[in-house]
């Protein structure tokens, strides 16, 4: 019988070489030796993991004491020299990516293509891309087409392809499954167009047309009256379109890249084209990139040795803050923002490698193109390895046009679960159930609420996923329920490499009917991960998402029950032993697709899968929960994301908040980065600000390396405990208001997290700043990201009243203040003019709070108004799609509040019914002095009175406040000041 060794030998090594090993060439007779990564991202930072038989012979033991001492040894020689946790010659930089290379290269101009042949076809404009006689080479290549299609809602939709009537050796990639089945529905059909000379012109909006200039080639946006452009395309003759072609002898067409060949046998296939954000000051999106906000630029004057931003999902080990290089996501999203042009934006749906350089300003000054000499512009250069073009140009004008736009195309937020938007605990690896039990029963002990415990890899029998260790947790639903009777859940890992292990059932299934991705040779793919040999799933193919859905049934996942959901890790994929930690370009998938084409997709397939499989496990009545670390356009229907593995540091606190931002600007509002960093040991200060940043960011939850000291909130000593305990009840305190505020990003696609502009779009000082971001409409929330800080800097917009909510001072705005701190908390500020909903009793978790009394917070504008919202369901269902829910708009003015139903009439559908009452509601702001309220219809009077702001420890200012109105929240009543 095989045992686990009570003392597991692990050694952690600094030599990549040993992946490049046979699985044989490190296993010693009956002792098995698996090469695990000791960090979970760098494949050159490894460990072996012993066990072995009883029956183990003397010499056999011998043999393994001295492979344990050569071990010893190896690893004592690693820490002789400073070793980088990242390590830079590990990932391609352009120069080593010839197809961005290339395209750097190139000068403007470079493009002599020219349009022919315009027609209207199928509702769209369309026309041949050629190259004029007089350009004509023996590197020629065949005609391109051009189309160009217009939705509603200002929304231009452009795709260039290779011309299939002359027989490409290939179709070429078109990523499936992003775009909404009904956004087609949604198609403008053209009738005509206008003709201008060489150019070519179709209404899109409001106002506005796109312009297809044939010589030279151009496609742009303008505003009709005044002319002025808001995007376009090749402005700057940069566009280059690799055709495929059929390898002939002396081809030579592979690439290396450290040990690795690519053989590329369609030769290079790259595209790549330059974009203009007219009007444009700053631009900002495509994650994911730990760098700020607004997108420095990365090529031109005064730049040097700047690389593009990468967009290639990679798993990257204690990533760097401030750089461009590619993290674990990608979304081609780019978004711009000026004061004079609004807002608008590009995406390129595209799953390949893409680079993307931001053009600093005089970039062309040799080849300039002839522009009006007082427009601003950002010129950028987008750089792809393969696929198509099939581009969409978002006109805007306001920064919650181009989030709605973007949403009609991609889709909206899926709605969470309440439960999944309260504070979630993890680290690798709560070690069995009795640790389990321990760390639930001690945030009831400290009084702290949470609402779920996460497992990591170490739970599985031998990191085969959906099965449990049997000496660890042997009763994995017994576990899962006790948590469910306090109302809380389980989350697991399930990760997309799979065991090769003939026993495993998974694999057995995979392998038997072909589901697993091939190599370039058509042999099932064979790549190291945590199992050690592991083979991934073909997640493209629809039927294999099906049969990987399925392995979620109750059935199939023993030891799963209702209250545990699912983490997807390690899917960009990470493959230790590939090029880049990643699986190699020329890998094969269903319709005999490569790698290279759909790799920034491979996690969202990966993603989708899973979410699906969830939600069929329940026969689609409940909402999935799902968390991602690999993302791409789409992701949010299908759930979370977090920004992967980072580090106790400052800089990374800090860098968390552009991050999270960018991410809800392209579409994914439920973010988070794990809090305190998932390396490295915080210091408790650091600890502390980052669980207050972290309250108000979407996706709220803890996690650290198996190698990082315990850092649950009750091992800090009491003060520290206690104000950890103030940020996560302060969390708890706006779940009303953040849940209102995800179902407005699942109506609208409007993020839950906002940087300054999109609230205050007029207000230049907002446009770089980073550092602050609202919640929704009404919190401004202020980090601090310095150790020892006794007072920070704090820029409230213009044109409005801030009210601090630890003290209820009124800041008027389009001022920087400079803000005294303690550590109990960060400055955190309502904006005049608006409600906001809270629930301030204490309890465990989000169940128990489910029949709690509201709060409102009323926090007048100048003309003594204010205005917000309350979205209440049943938090888990999806009846609220059939108008199961109560959506109020609260509206105060002269005194008198007033609850309006926004729900539509549910007469002919189901209802849901609350008993929930309003038991305080507080005024800010406010000069009037009324001694009581009168409540109708009831007709009966509510005391007025000073009271608490806020119920927390050390927080003693007070407010006017309406005493026990006791309204009904799904009511229509209205309260009359006295």
């Amino acid at each position: 019988m095989e045992v686990i060794a009570p003392d597991v030998d692990l050694f952690f090594l600094n030599f990549p070489f040993l992946f490049d090993q046979p699985k044989s060439q490190v296993r010693l007779i009956n002792h098995k030796y698996t090469i695990i990564p000791s960090s979970k991202s760098v494949y050159s930072s490894v460990a072996f993991q012993s066990s072995y038989d009883h029956s183990t012979d003397r010499s056999t033991m011998k043999s393994i004491v001295v492979f344990h001492h050569f071990l010893f040894l190896l690893l004592f020689l690693s820490h002789l020299n400073s070793i980088s946790s990242w390590k830079k010659e590990e990932f391609r930089n352009c120069n080593q990516t010839p197809f961005c290379e290339r395209a750097r290269s190139r000068k403007p101009q470079h493009c002599k293509l020219i349009a022919t042949d315009v027609t209207i076809h199928d509702g769209d404009l369309t026309a041949k891309l050629i190259t004029p006689d007089k350009f004509q080479d023996e590197n020629s290549t065949n005609p391109l087409i051009l189309s160009l299609s217009v939705y509603q809602n200002g929304i231009l939709r452009m795709k260039i392809d290779e011309d299939p009537s002359h027989n490409p050796p290939k179709k070429r990639f078109q990523v499936p499954d992003v775009i909404l089945p009904e956004f087609e529905s949604n198609k403008l059909w053209l009738q005509r167009y206008t003709n201008d000379g060489d150019s070519f012109i179709v209404y899109l909006f409001d106002g506005y047309e796109a312009v297809v200039t044939s010589d030279p080639l151009e496609v742009f946006v303008r505003e009709q009256s005044s002319g002025k452009r808001v995007l376009s395309f090749n402005s700057h003759g940069l566009f280059d379109f690799e055709q495929l072609r059929v390898k002939k002898e002396g081809d030579e067409w592979e690439e290396r890249f450290r040990s690795h060949t690519d053989s590329r046998p369609f030769g290079p296939q790259s595209i790549s084209f330059d974009v203009s954000f007219h009007g444009a000051d700053f631009v900002y999106g495509i994650p994911e990139h730990a760098t700020s906000l607004a997108l420095k630029p990365t090529n031109g004057p005064g730049v040097e040795h700047s690389e593009p931003y990468r967009l290639f999902n990679l798993d990257v080990f204690e990533y760097l803050h401030e750089s461009p290089f590619g993290l674990y996501g990608s979304i081609p999203f780019m978004l711009s923002h000026g004061k004079s042009h609004g807002t608008s934006g590009f995406f390129w749906l595209n799953a390949a490698e893409m680079q993307i350089d931001v053009l600093g300003s005089g970039w062309d000054a040799e080849n300039s193109i002839l522009l009006p000499s007082d427009e601003k512009r950002i010129d950028t250069l987008w750089m792809s390895e393969a696929g198509i073009v099939d581009a969409f140009f978002f006109i805007g004008p306001k920064p919650k046009d181009v989030m709605k736009q973007y949403a009609s195309v991609t889709g909206t937020s899926a709605m969470p679960q309440l439960f999944s938007t309260g504070y979630h605990q993890c680290r690798w690896n709560y070690r069995d159930e009795e640790d389990v039990k321990n760390v639930d029963s001690k945030f009831d002990e400290y009084d702290i609420p949470y609402d779920v415990l996460w497992l990591d890899i170490e739970h599985t029998d031998g990191k085969r996923y959906f099965t449990w260790d049997k000496v660890l947790f042997p009763n994995p639903e017994g576990m899962q329920k006790d948590l469910a009777s306090r109302g809380r859940r389980m989350v697991t890992i399930v990760d997309p490499h799979i065991k090769r292990d003939d026993n495993y059932h998974i694999h057995k299934e995979a392998s038997k009917n072909g589901y697993y991705v091939k190599d370039a040779s058509g042999k099932d793919f064979d790549g190291w991960c945590w199992p050690g040999s592991s083979s991934y799933i073909d997640m493209v193919n629809p039927e294999i998402r099906s049969w990987w859905g399925d392995k979620f049934a109750y059935t199939e996942y023993v030891g799963s029950t209702p209250s545990l959901y699912i983490w997807n890790d390690m899917n960009e994929p990470s493959v230790f032993n590939g090029p880049e930690v990643t699986m190699p370009r020329d890998a094969l998938h269903y319709g005999n697709i490569e790698h290279r084409e759909l790799h920034n997709a491979y996690g969202y397939y990966f993603h989708m899968a899973t979410s699906e499989g969830i939600l069929k496990r329940e026969g689609g009545t409940d909402r999935p929960f799902v968390l991602s670390r690999a993302f791409f356009p789409g992701t949010q229907r299908y759930g979370t994301v977090w920004t992967g593995d980072n580090i106790a540091e400052w800089e990374h606190l800090r860098v968390s908040v552009p991050m999270i931002l960018t991410l809800g600007l392209t579409g994914i509002t439920f973010s988070g980065a794990d809090v305190g960093g998932f390396f490295g040991n915080p210091d408790t200060e650091l600890l502390v600000r980052w669980y207050q940043v972290a309250a108000y960011l979407p996706f709220f939850r803890g996690h650290a390396h198996h190698d990082t000291k315990r850092r649950e909130p009750w091992l800090f000593g009491e003060r520290n405990t206690e104000l950890m305990s103030d940020a996560i009840r302060v969390r708890y305190t706006f779940l009303p208001y953040f849940y209102t505020l995800f179902r407005e990003a699942n109506v609208t696609g409007v993020p839950v997290a906002r940087p300054l502009w999109m609230e205050f779009p007029h207000d230049e000082a907002t446009f770089n700043n980073d550092e602050a971001f609202m919640v929704g409409n009404g919190l401004l929330v202020q980090g601090v990201y310095t150790k020892r800080a006794k007072d920070v800097t704090v820029y409230l917009p213009k044109d409005h009243t801030w009210y601090d909510l630890k003290s209820g001072t009124a800041y008027k705005g389009g001022k920087t203040q400079k803000m005294e701190v303690t550590d109990a908390d960060i400055p955190v500020f309502q904006r005049s003019g608006t409600i906001i909903p809270r629930k301030d009793r204490f309890r465990r978790s989000t169940v128990q709070m489910e029949n709690d009394p509201y709060t409102l917070v009323i926090a007048v504008d100048s003309s003594g108004a204010a205005e917000g919202e309350l979205y209440i369901d049943d938090g888990k269902s999806y009846e609220f799609r059939q108008g199961a829910y109560i959506h109020r708009r609260f509206i105060f003015s002269n005194g008198k509040l007033t609850s309006v139903n926004l729900a539509p009439s549910s007469s002919h559908g189901t209802k849901f019914l609350s008993d929930c009452t309003i038991e305080r509601i507080i005024l800010l702001g406010y000069s009037a002095k009324p001694k009581s309220a009168r409540i109708k219809p009831s007709n009966h009077a509510a005391d007025i009175e000073l009271g608490p702001l806020q119920i927390r420890s050390g927080i003693r200012s007070s407010a006017l406040t309406i005493r026990k109105p006791n309204v009904g929240v799904s009511d229509d009543w209205t309260i009359q000041l006295l």
